[in-house]
């Protein structure tokens, strides 16, 4: 880095010599006159100088050394002096004897000649300085005339140094002699390489170049290994002066991507100090190497054009929308840093070649918002779909996601392993059910931080479908609980906040837990055991068995697995099982069962039944008697399919209703329905389903019996009866024996979605087939181009490694920028409309 310095300060304070070098009126003269005995005694050993011998100045010779005198000074910048030497005219040697010879300019390193020039090559002050410049770096620039001699340079210069090419039409040009000078300051850094062959500028593969404009191109020799391939090569897109060599040089030695972990605004490189603009991929560290990539495929694109820079989202406080996946930071002054959502990296070089191109994006942007509000407002009486107008409502209030660990291909099986227990949510970033869960678990993620060996973590499947294939991920969301990597619980109950929490809280315990005492089994019962559980309000569970039901604690075990964070189980087979199973008057094989903290244990018979037999039992007996119905509980109650004795209130029931209906529930023969109430003020939805069943809406309370699963038919409580358990038993009765009439008769049609479900994985493998996805990394557009791969590591503004010296590798981040957003812009638009579902 500090040799890379020291070249930029040397080239710097060259080009303020050279600035300060130019001519002004009134100037000292700095051709001398001399001898030839005067000359020849001069000469020094290492200095060069040009002279011309001359006996009388002839009127033709007079333009030539006015030529001559106003190159000295730029010459003299060089360290060469120039001479005219008078010769006497009885001189008859070398230099001054002959008549061809005083038409010649003699080019000399201390006594040696290098170079005769004749006087009409040396026409102008640019041809006399390229000219003899172009003899003194001899070895510095190399002169070509056939693709074959081009080939044998790079061969020899790889993995070694770089090469500057250029193509003048001719010698002694103004460009000849920039590139002269260039080789003069750079020669020891580059080897250059010159020629005036069109078919060679051509065989070189830059076809669209005029042959009658002076080429320059930059190739990166060092880092290209392979002999077959040829160095890759950028263009310099200016004229060919000397100010703009060395500025195309000193891009080409900067970094090609530069890390920040500040504030982009204080962010200062090489590019912005030339007039350049600054693109800056926004990155995370999960998505890293991904994005390092795409930063990479980016810069070689823009080079010599624009900066690149990776900007850490995780290092950097800024107020920015993260759907941001790009920035740009234009070099005037005052003008703030664009954030913006591009697609691809097509669409970042467009935006850096064309000016006009941010004004329209943001535009776009602001028209679309518009557009998507407008229409919002316009349908939110037609909106078919309440979760998607939910998300859609909410779109700009952006997640607090620090928490939950982002998954990629990369990491996924190792972040498995790091944890005891890993939490992962499989999602698409676009579509309105997974956003909306995506917001609850944000939710679990603040309620369960600091939890020790627990944690949380998110893949996005449109990301990384291979992923989510592997993991038999058939639909979206989807949470499934990973214990050390190998098996998985996959969560099936409803995507509230306190449901997730319970089922990840309930799932860090063994189930069913294996106690050791009577006293475990007690505190167990009671909800104290195990003490990470006993803030959280659950059923409590315990088989009990003797030696003589292996069979049957086997089947429980295996419940146990399938029911694993939905409840809490316990099993005691302790020899002193017996003891524990009288006092609560039952026999081995058993379930005791305890609700509210113990106050009240149940025991049930469970005989030799099955797992699955026991699953049902379980979860069936594990629901509260006389149930309030919700919409988050509602499905565990519909999943028995048997009939709903439902109590709708306005507000709470009295105690009277409830003492009379808990009677009635805990004495209905061989479970035969659900007997529950609804508060209509905690769910409203409760109105809706009452104006379905009546065709005005009933007094309250209304008792109501419905069936669902067989027939439809809607039975409504004679008004005129109070509730009690007699009346109600008599009425269910009536009903049996066909002696009441419905009041209404539900449609036998399935509840099903208008259309069928999407199949996301599909959408995801054929909607785009131009991205590559992230499963492997594949060659980019241009089979030459390999961009490098980076080493790790964060800092302030970290500096890597320039284009020079760069070791390459192939791999490609494909044209998407996906990994740099937690929403892409592509996808989200296709999931911003989605009534159809």
């Amino acid at each position: 880095m500090s040799a890379q310095k020291d070249r930029w300060v040397f080239s710097f304070s060259f080009l303020l010599f050279c600035a300060s070098s130019i001519p002004t009126r009134g100037s000292a003269r700095l051709l001398q006159e001399l001898s030839p005995q005067e000359y020849f005694s001069s000469l020094q050993a290492g200095r060069a100088s040009l002279a011309y011998f001359s006996h009388n100045v002839s009127p033709g010779a007079q333009p030539f050394l006015e030529q001559i005198e106003n190159s000295a000074e730029a010459l003299q910048d060089y360290g060469i002096s120039v001479v005219k030497v008078n010769c006497p005219k009885e001189d008859v040697s070398r230099y001054c004897g002959k008549e061809n010879a005083l038409r010649k300019a003699y080019l000399f390193r201390g006594n040696m000649l290098i170079r005769e020039f004749p006087t009409d090559a040396l026409f102008d002050v640019n041809s006399i300085v390229a000219n003899v410049l172009f003899a003194l770096l001899f070895n510095e620039v190399k002169y070509v005339e056939t693709l074959a001699d081009l080939q044998n340079i790079e061969n020899a210069l790889k993995g070694r140094s770089n090469m500057v090419f250029a193509y003048v039409p001719a010698t002694g040009t103004a460009e000849h002699r920039a590139v002269m000078e260039a080789a003069f300051a750079y020669g020891t850094v580059h080897q250059f390489v010159l020629t005036t062959e069109a078919t060679l500028l051509k065989d070189t593969g830059d076809d669209e170049s005029d042959v009658s404009s002076a080429r320059l191109l930059f190739c990166h020799c060092q880092q290209a290994t392979d002999l077959a391939e040829p160095c890759r090569r950028t263009a310099m897109g200016q004229t060919l002066t000397m100010l703009n060599i060395h500025r195309h040089l000193k891009l080409m030695g900067a970094p090609l991507v530069t890390e920040v972990a500040e504030d982009p605004e204080k962010v200062s490189t090489v590019h912005l100090q030339l007039g350049l603009p600054l693109v800056f991929i926004l990155s995370q560290k999960e998505t890293y190497e991904a994005d390092r990539r795409t930063a990479e495929f980016v810069a070689w694109q823009l080079l010599g054009k624009a900066g690149v820079a990776l900007l850490s989202r995780d290092l950097v406080d800024l107020n920015i929308l993260l759907r941001s996946n790009v920035a740009l930071k234009t070099p005037d002054e005052g003008v703030p840093i664009k954030y913006l959502v591009l697609e691809d990296t097509d669409e970042v070089i467009t935006l850096v070649e064309d000016k006009n191109k941010i004004e329209q994006i943001q535009e776009d942007e602001e028209e679309e918002e518009e557009d998507e509000e407008e229409k919002e407002n316009n349908n939110q009486d037609i909106q078919d779909d309440q979760v998607v107008e939910a998300v859609s409502r909410d779109k700009k209030r952006e997640l607090p996601l620090e928490q939950i660990l982002v998954l990629t291909e990369d990491t996924f099986h190792s972040a498995l392993l790091e944890t005891a227990r890993t939490v992962v949510l499989f999602y698409a970033s676009w579509e309105a059910v997974s956003l909306a869960v995506l917001r609850s678990y944000t939710e679990v993620a603040d309620h369960l931080k600091g939890t020790q060996g627990v944690l949380l973590s998110r893949v996005n499947c449109w990301d990384w479908p291979g992923v989510c294939a592997k993991e038999n991920v058939t639909q979206l969301p989807t949470i499934k609980i990973y214990e050390k990597g190998e098996r998985s619980v996959m969560y099936n109950g409803m995507w509230g906040t306190e449901e997730l929490t319970s089922f990840i809280m309930l799932s860090r315990v063994s189930c069913p837990l294996k106690l050791a005492t009577i006293d475990e089994a007690e505190g167990y019962l009671r909800g104290e055991f195990p003490s990470e559980l006993s803030s959280y309000h659950h059923t409590s569970l315990l088989g009990v068995f003797s030696t003589a039901t292996s069979e049957a604690r086997e089947a429980f075990e295996e419940a146990g697995s399938i029911l694993s964070g939905h409840v809490t189980m316990g099993m005691y087979f302790e020899d002193d099982a017996l003891a524990l199973s009288r006092k609560y008057a039952v026999s081995p094989p058993a379930l005791l069962l305890a609700r509210s903290g113990g106050r009240s244990v149940e025991g049930i018979a469970l005989s030799k039944q099955s797992a699955q037999d026991m699953v049902r039992t379980i979860r069936y007996e594990s629901l509260d008697i006389f149930p309030e119905i919700t919409v988050q509980n509602l499905p565990r109650y519909l999943q028995f399919r048997k009939p709903f004795l439902i109590l709708f209130s306005d507000g709470d029931i009295s105690q009277m209703e409830s003492k009379e209906m808990l009677k009635l529930a805990k004495g209905r023969p061989q479970e035969a329905f659900v007997a529950c109430w609804l508060n209509l003020k905690k769910t409203p939805v409760g109105r809706g389903v009452l104006k379905a069943y009546f065709a005005t809406m009933p007094s309250l309370p209304v008792l109501v019996w419905v069936n669902l699963h067989a027939g439809g038919q809607v039975f409504k409580f004679p008004s005129e009866q109070s509730i009690t358990e007699m009346n109600i038993l008599s009425w269910l009765e009536k009903l049996k024996a066909g002696l009441e009439i419905p009041s209404s008769t539900l449609s036998e049609e399935d509840w099903k979605p208008p259309l069928p479900a999407y199949d996301f994985l599909q959408m995801m493998e054929t909607a785009v087939p131009e991205l590559p996805l992230h499963t492997s990394h594949r060659r980019g557009d241009t089979p030459e181009r390999h961009p490098p791969e980076s080493p790790g590591g964060d800092t302030a503004v970290r500096e890597e490694p320039s284009q020079e010296t760069k070791v390459e590798k192939v791999g490609s981040p494909g044209r998407d920028l996906r990994g740099t957003a937690p929403r892409l812009a592509a996808r989200e638009k296709q999931g911003k409309r989605h009534s159809k579902l």
